[in-house]
């Protein structure tokens, strides 16, 4: 599914991601006179919209909560609440194919996470959930291919970094002209930072979060979002979180700053946080956090063309390095003892033709320092070499290896060297690092090329650099991932204009990519 929308599908985009009319939902999905006697909900409870996540070949994760107040804890009363939903195969729910009730549980914020399963893969579905009399907007979905299949092209949106003070994610507008088969999502999904009154808007709350209502707050604001909710509603996401979810570059149990928070409350810290992210993201059961730990590390199959390897570059790092001896350290880890055994096992035994490791942080080097010597982000897998070194040689014997990537508010698009350190070793594959969608705003262009094309000379390996604010668009065939910069001129506004700073190909079979 690749090109610009039908215009059958604009006509839905526009006008049927809401309910498709009161009426015909009547006819559609007749009352539950049961239900008269109860005590009636809030209204609005469906102020967070629809989504979707982790497609299968035979399965996809639909999810909604149940927010009247937004805000302000949620608003929904203390208890279970049942909530319908329906899976159909048009937009107007004339034949639906799976339907149920699911508790919207208050000990989850009444988020509700439904795993269909039985459905046909690479199939466009439509859902929509009720709960009492009110009806939700309704989503569109898609199931992975087949598992034997290795026709294409799959599209993929890559996405990062949406700091909602810093700009509205008017990026997402232009992804929902382009349909995407699924959009990952790499992590920095909210900003924990405090309210600022000079910012383009203002984040909820008078501080940074630290509980569970004020993380609930805290993802709820950014789920009012109109270009996210839409991009949500019409297409399934991949997620995973880096550090803002939580604390400014943390790792482990470890927060930015030790001395500020004890172990004890930053462990508390966690466990909020990661709740608070299971509730309002389309994940399966398997991402239910346990105290201070969740499992986000997984891997999905899009048939036989594309293997997703999604990381956790958290939860089981070892804290970060302070000097280039530290960097460099055989011992630090970004996976943990297991993950990094998880991938490898998954790189090595991997049918597919193309493997994508979904990273929050730059694999490739960057050298921060002009001239000689060099100068790193420890926070990124340049602090941690040996492990990622370890890696990139295994990159040499795995098919068509590229690693999705965000962090850095730039587009960064590299190869990936065997060694870094020698700049004539082999080029193993391919690394994409997204821009941001708000974070850091609207950019002095001239500033940023005057600071970073210094560097250029230093990372020959970096084929493209820019600080436009976007996401990226691939789509990817068994000859090869065609991939496109897509960036707005402008965040700070809730309207922008789109457009295509670059096109890049990966050829398959012949790591590296190249401008074309």
């Amino acid at each position: 599914m690749t090109g610009a929308v039908s215009p059958d599908r604009r006509r839905f985009l526009t006008a049927g991601a809401a309910v498709l009319g009161a009426a015909a939902s009547a006819q559609l999905w007749l009352p539950n006179t049961a239900r008269a006697a109860e005590t009636p909900l809030p209204d609005g409870v469906f102020s967070l919209g629809v989504a979707s996540g982790d497609p299968l070949p035979d399965g996809i994760v639909l999810w909604t909560r149940l927010a009247p107040d937004p805000l302000n804890g949620g608003g929904m009363p203390d208890r279970a609440v049942p909530v319908e939903w329906q899976l159909a195969e048009d937009a107007r729910f004339r034949k639906v194919l799976r339907r149920g009730t699911a508790q919207a549980r208050p000990e989850y914020g009444h988020s509700v996470h439904v795993d269909v399963r039985g459905l046909r893969p690479g199939r466009a579905y439509w859902y929509r959930f009720r709960a009492g009399a009110q009806l939700s907007p309704t989503g569109r979905t898609r199931t992975a291919p087949h598992p034997l299949t290795s026709r294409g092209p799959l599209r993929v949106a890559l996405a990062s970094c949406q700091n909602w003070q810093q700009g509205y994610f008017t990026p997402y507008a232009d992804m929902l002209v382009q349909d995407p088969d699924v959009v990952l999502f790499v992590g920095d999904y909210i900003y924990e930072s405090t309210p600022s009154a000079t910012a383009v808007r203002r984040h909820e709350g008078t501080g940074e979060p630290y509980s569970l209502t004020q993380y609930r707050n805290r993802y709820a604001q950014y789920r009012t979002d109109p270009d996210l909710a839409e991009m949500h509603a019409n297409a399934p996401f991949v997620v995973t979180f880096d550090d803002h979810e939580v604390d400014n570059d943390f790792a482990g149990e470890i927060p930015q700053d030790p001395a500020k928070q004890p172990h004890d409350a930053f462990v508390a810290r966690l466990t909020a946080a990661y709740q608070a992210y299971y509730e309002h993201m389309p994940v399966r059961a398997s991402a239910v956090p346990n105290g201070p730990h969740i499992r986000m590390h997984r891997r999905l199959e899009f048939g036989r063309l594309a293997r997703l390897n999604v990381l956790d570059t958290r939860q089981f790092r070892s804290d970060q390095a302070t000097s280039q001896a530290g960097a460099q350290d055989p011992s630090l880890t970004m996976l943990g003892a297991d993950q990094k055994q998880w991938l490898l096992d998954g790189l090595r035994d991997s049918p597919a033709r193309w493997n994508l490791i979904a990273s929050q942080i730059m694999m490739a080097e960057t050298d921060l320092q002009v001239g000689e010597g060099k100068l790193w982000f420890y926070d990124a897998w340049d602090g941690y070499q040996a492990e990622r070194n370890a890696f990139l040689k295994e990159f040499k014997s795995v098919s068509n290896p590229v690693v999705l990537t965000g962090d850095r508010h730039l587009t960064m698009i590299s190869d990936l060297k065997e060694d870094f350190a020698n700049p004539d070793s082999a080029v193993v594959g391919a690394e994409f690092v997204g821009t941001s969608i708000s974070s850091n705003g609207d950019q002095d262009q001239a500033a940023f090329r005057k600071e970073w094309d210094p560097r250029m000379a230093d990372n020959p390996h970096w084929k493209l650099l820019d600080a436009h604010r976007g996401y990226h668009l691939l789509d990817i065939r068994r000859d090869g991932i065609d991939a496109q910069v897509r960036i707005v001129d402008t965040v700070v506004k809730p309207q922008a204009t789109p457009s295509t700073l670059a096109k890049l190909r990966v050829e398959a079979g012949r790591p590296g990519v190249r401008l074309v």
